[in-house]
């Protein structure tokens, strides 16, 4: 079941669930706005111009209120807000509808687990032929919570677990399955 307004905020009254910062103008009758943190990271070339999953990307970070993002180019950015999801409720980032009408795509994973904590990856990527500005602190998504129907025996404890920045992939770090 998806969260209303009235019980994300009641949710966020009691500390059941934590987004910081926020302001009460975020919630919306299903969701809360995202905005855009201030770093951004993009995958360096390597020599042999091609990335492996079996090692670790190297990314180039930088922290600014203002980004540029070149067509046809791919951005790691983050969310201006740090969460805190309780272990029976889940998320997950849907990007707004005026921006990818820019040619601007906003994904994620697509999915936060519960017991997630840090601040959300965004991939970003301009399919448009012009550049496209960004600015720390603008509206970029919404999150949307689901309670599920009992709290998860294994609440995320990943990889990414309190995360901070434009995190780029641990994909390295995954077990192997063969």
């Amino acid at each position: 079941m998806i969260l209303s307004d009235g019980t994300i905020r009641r949710m966020l009254g009691d500390g059941t669930l934590r987004i910081t910062p926020m302001e009460e103008s975020q919630i919306q009758p299903a969701s809360v706005d995202i905005r855009l943190g201030s770093t951004f990271s993009v995958v360096e070339d390597s020599p042999s111009g091609k990335i492996t999953l079996e090692n670790e990307i190297r990314y180039r970070t930088i922290t600014s209120d203002t980004y540029v993002l070149l067509p046809n180019q791919f951005v790691l950015a983050t969310t201006m807000e740090f969460f805190d999801l309780p272990n029976d409720i889940t998320a997950f980032v849907e990007g707004r509808s005026s921006l990818g009408r820019m040619g601007l795509f906003i994904q994620n994973a697509g999915w936060v687990d519960p017991g997630f904590k840090g601040e959300i990856t965004l991939e970003l990527y301009n399919a448009n032929r012009c550049a496209i500005e960004l600015k720390a602190g603008r509206r970029v998504g919404q999150l949307v919570f689901s309670r599920m129907d009992a709290a998860a025996e294994n609440p995320y404890n990943g990889k990414y677990q309190g995360q901070r920045g434009a995190t780029g992939s641990r994909v390295y770090l995954d077990e192997e399955t063969e």
